[in-house]
């Protein structure tokens, strides 16, 4: 899986969404964008609530740059708490089919160079 998604990292589709406090990573997620698709892969918590904060500047980096869904795969309790809701599996499919043959967004995903102060803020300024 490392190899896998490092090479999928260095073809511009893997990334991660890291959430630091005082110089540790406290959370995060990660997964792969495919035209205007997100496919979340896996979220992590070192420190209370760290994910859902990452998956809040996800929505947001997202929806600014005209993607059309990000998809949780399992459903949860936790993830229904943040406002992720069921489709069903013909939706599903044909979103899927729409948005990935889209054109890919024009998002920087690079780490900024210098610590944001403040939560959300993607590294294209947006």
């Amino acid at each position: 899986m490392a190899t896998a998604y490092g090479r999928l990292h260095k073809l511009g589709h893997a990334h991660s969404i890291e959430i630091w406090k005082q110089g540790a990573l406290a959370g995060g997620l990660y997964g792969v964008a495919l035209g205007r698709v997100f496919f979340a892969e896996s979220m992590f918590s070192a420190v209370s609530d760290a994910s859902k904060v990452a998956l809040a500047c996800l929505s947001g980096l997202l929806h600014r740059h005209g993607f059309g869904m990000i998809d949780c795969q399992l459903p949860s309790a936790h993830l229904s708490s943040l406002g992720c809701v069921e489709i069903p599996r013909r939706d599903f499919l044909e979103r899927i089919a729409r948005l990935c043959s889209a054109s890919p967004a024009p998002i920087r995903w690079q780490r900024p160079a210098a610590p944001v102060s403040y939560v959300c803020q993607g590294s294209d300024g947006a």
